[in-house]
């Protein structure tokens, strides 16, 4: 609590307690400092203060006024008469105000400077017209509100305005001519709106003090020519800031834009910007930041901007941008500090023994074309903190001095090349606390390197290191690891998991998948209470998993590939009580699915495919909300360490690897068990499921006719069970279903018609008894099968009259024959005489191999 005897300081001019998260319930120690002319309370709590108003009001002598998110009351006695004739800036930005602005804010003639910023007046709405009263404004900020109107025309004519930030509101409309009367107006900024229309070209070049224009996050459908056009006449000779960013102009930057000569800030990124870079964006000679990064600009990078030698950031990243990239171009860009030209196809070529002029904060040159060499001038950046050469062509060896040319890196990306040879020993670093590596994706190889404890994430994934992690995970330094994020995943190592993780409690994030690591899982993981990404995918480790329980923070588990063996734990349903990804797929898991897993409600994706589990499917999987509501971000739950997390599933008949969209996934996988019993109905309740597969068991009963519920499904595998019954007709409303497979099951019936189920081969429904499109089969008025016994009839009487046939033809085949043998005495005798001579003459054959066999049997048939 803010201390009352502050109230005995009557002399007092100024009082700032802006942000010490202190608190009041009354203000009236306040009220003794009569000579109080600056007062700052910001962040201060004053929720049960209701006194703030009259106590403020009686402070004659108060010129600043800044109550900014303090939890105001306005449900207040209405004030008759301010005394507030001197204040001059009043800021209650960050509270709520109701619908309005109060009576007494619209009666300060005084003020000169008004930030309602953050206010939500109401649901939206106009802009409050009593702010029309205040003509003697000069500052005016409502940002981030819920105006939905156009602009009012009564706001151009406030010209003592110099600062006028509308900033992120729901403005509509387009801006008038009458900003031409803003003619004290310095910084306008309109951005994060939705107004429509061109700049008022005539107008907006009348503007001659204008300084910092900012009109980003909106569609302006103009070209940048139209733009800078808008910019023209007097503002020319003004303009500092012009930001764009978002605002999808198009077209090409021209030779306009080297007349502002005072232009010191110009963003333009994240538009569709196309074209080259005109060698005249060179001339501005104030430059000190220009941020052209996700557009389409093509073209080589002008050497003319080699002579912006105050600029300090460029960021052409994200572009078409080709070409050579040489020493001409960093000529005179001393003050040069960040430097991003990454997702570009350009080519780097200085020598070896350059040393560029400026001193860099930031390098990011990720996909450009660098190799194979490292490039020998990154060493003499002392001040460099972030490095990141990623997907570069490198193929060199990794240079002893890169952990510690700078005492500053904090952050280096080496990863997708082709670097070779070992890592070396990461423990005499000279990196900064807290830093980052990643090497992924490259050809290292040995064992892992010994690493410091101010590693705070490490990236070594999909290289070719080999042996154990034993002495990389229990030879660390006595004090505790730092670390938060390793990644070890897609290497060549083996060996049991040693028993020394407790030195590394700090972990969240752990990969280990796609390795050759056997064993059991050891006690000191345990000790991973903070674990919140747990990836053992791919391995050979077995046994149980129980010592997991202690990891209670535990969002996603992957144990996907493996041999663990023992009965599903039931406290997996109350220990990791916020777990939403379990893949458990292909393991040795036997017994029942216990009920326990029904308390996960924030479980998103269960994998528990190709075990030995047996009994009925827990009907309390409706209990899984999250996979009945609608779909949310991952990242803003659980932080920018999941941004990258993979998750393989096994959808629409083949297995997918998710990362980017992984928090929009929720499937359930059971396939490939021994389950029994009926589809629970309950799990149609599930109506924001995406893939549901239970193939590959023995469930027998019919599919829920509710499964229509499920709308959002798009993966579906009933397949090889003993299901049975009609298909529902309510399946035929999945929308979005891409993938289905009911084979191998007892299914009758017609399949119902609509627009999705007939889209599917026949295989689908392949070996059940269902007729109708896109089977063959046709169905009868009544929907029964009974064209397949009309065919069996059909077959039958097809079937009698092939064998009356071929008896009738066995008949006379031999009697044909063998009649005319019986009853004819000279055929008979011709015909065994026959077959002696062949006789005789095969076994000559045999023995002394001779050449004429056939002319031989040939003479045997002319002498009979």
């Amino acid at each position: 609590m803010i201390p009352h005897q502050l109230g005995n300081l009557t002399n007092l001019y100024s009082l700032d307690l802006s942000y010490v998260y202190t608190y009041a319930k009354n203000l009236q120690w306040l009220s003794q400092l009569s000579s109080l002319r600056y007062l700052d309370m910001s962040s201060i709590d004053l929720d049960e203060a209701s006194d703030w108003l009259e106590v403020t009001n009686s402070l004659p002598s108060l010129e600043v006024l800044r109550l900014s998110y303090c939890n105001l009351n306005f449900i207040f006695r209405p004030i008759y008469h301010v005394n507030f004739s001197s204040l001059s800036l009043l800021d209650l930005s960050g509270n709520y105000l109701g619908n309005n602005i109060p009576l007494w804010v619209s009666n300060l003639r005084s003020l000169t400077s008004l930030s309602l910023r953050n206010i939500t007046f109401g649901n939206g709405g106009p802009i409050p017209e009593d702010i029309q009263n205040l003509t003697s404004l000069v500052h005016l900020d409502l940002s981030l509100n819920s105006f939905n109107t156009s602009i009012p025309s009564w706001l151009y004519s406030l010209s003592h305005l110099e600062v006028l930030n509308l900033a992120d509101n729901q403005l509509t409309g387009t801006i008038s001519n009458e900003i031409k009367n803003m003619t004290s107006i310095i910084t306008l900024d309109l951005s994060g709106n939705e107004l429509q229309g061109d700049l008022p070209t005539s107008s907006m070049a009348q503007l001659c003090k204008l300084k910092e224009i900012d009109l980003s996050g909106r569609t302006w459908n103009q070209s940048i020519s139209q733009i800078l056009d808008s910019c023209s006449g007097c503002l020319s000779d003004s303009l500092e800031v012009l930001n764009i960013r978002g605002g999808q102009i198009y077209g090409h930057i021209t030779n306009k834009i080297g007349q502002f000569k005072t232009l010191a800030d110009l963003d333009l990124s994240y538009n569709s910007i196309s074209g080259p870079i005109p060698a005249s964006l060179g001339n501005l000679s104030s430059l000190t930041y220009l941020d052209l990064s996700s557009n389409s600009i093509s073209g080589p990078i002008p050497a003319s901007l080699g002579n912006l030698s105050f600029l300090q950031v460029l960021d052409i990243s994200n572009n078409q941008m080709e070409g050579i990239v040489s020493e001409a171009h960093f000529a005179n860009t001393t003050s040069l500090r960040y430097f991003d030209a990454s997702d570009n196809p350009l080519t780097l070529k200085v020598g070896q023994d350059w040393v560029p002029p400026f001193q860099l904060e930031s390098l990011d040159m990720g996909s450009c074309h660098w190799g194979p060499r490292f490039p020998m001038w990154v060493r003499s950046q002392k001040t460099l903190s972030s490095l990141v050469l990623s997907n570069t062509s490198l193929a060199d060896v990794l240079p002893a001095w890169i952990f510690n040319f700078s005492s500053e890196l904090q952050y280096l990306d080496l990863s997708q090349n082709q670097m070779h040879g070992r890592i070396p020993t990461l423990t005499n670093m000279g990196m900064q606390e807290y830093s980052a590596i990643d090497l992924s994706q490259n050809h290292f190889e040995g064992p892992l390197p010994l690493v410091s404890s101010k590693v705070y994430e490490l990236d070594l994934s999909d290289n070719l290191l080999s042996g154990s992690i034993s002495q990389f995970l229990c030879s660390s330094p006595s004090e505790p690891m730092n670390m938060i994020a390793l990644d070890l995943a897609k290497n060549r190592l083996s060996g049991k998991l040693p028993n020394c993780w407790s030195k590394w409690k700090n972990i969240q994030v752990l990969y280990l998948n796609d390795n050759s690591f056997g064993g059991g899982i050891p006690s000191s993981f345990g000790s991973l209470i903070f674990l919140q990404s747990l990836h053992l995918r791919s391995n050979n480790l077995s046994g149980v998993i129980s010592v997991l329980q202690n990891c209670i923070n535990l969002v996603i588990l992957d144990l996907r590939g493996n041999k663990f063996g023992g009965n599903i734990p039931t406290w997996l349903g109350t220990s990791p009580s916020m777990l939403r990804f379990l893949s458990a797929g292909f393991n040795e898991f036997h017994g029942h699915i216990p009920d326990e897993l029904c308390a996960l409600n924030s479980l998103q994706t269960l994998d528990l495919s190709n075990n030995n589990l047996f009994g009925p499917i827990p009907k309390c999987f409706n209990n899984f909300s999250s996979m009945a509501i609608k779909k949310y971000n991952l990242s803003s739950h659980t932080g920018s360490l999941f941004v990258d997390t993979t998750i393989l599933l096994f959808v629409k008949g083949k297995p997918i690897g998710y990362t980017k969209t992984l928090s929009l996934v929720n499937s359930i996988d059971l396939s490939g068990n021994s389950l029994s019993g009926h589809i629970p109905l309950e799990i149609t309740s599930l109506s924001n499921l995406l893939s549901l597969n239970l193939s590959n068991n023995l469930l027998d009963g019919e599919i829920p006719m509710r499964i229509g519920d499920m709308r959002e499904l798009e993966s579906i595998d009933f397949s090889m069970n003993n299901l049975s019954g009609e298909i529902p007709q309510s399946m035929s409303s999945l929308n979005f279903l891409s993938y289905l497979n009911l084979s191998y099951n007892n299914l009758s019936g017609k399949i119902p018609t609509g627009t999705q189920l007939q889209s599917f081969d026949s295989s689908s429904f392949a070996n059940n008894n269902l007729c109708g499109p896109p089977l063959t089969l046709k169905c009868s008025t009544n929907g029964e099968v009974t064209v397949v016994e009309k065919n069996r009839k059909e077959d039958d009487h097809e079937m009698s009259w092939f064998y009356i046939g071929m008896a009738v033809g066995f008949i006379v085949g031999f009697w044909g024959f063998c009649g005319s043998l019986i009853f004819n005495r000279t055929w008979r005798h011709s015909y065994f005489r026959f077959l002696d001579c062949i006789k005789d003459q095969i076994y000559v054959a045999s023995v002394l191999k001779l050449r004429w066999f056939r002319e031989t049997i040939t003479s045997c048939y002319n002498n009979q």
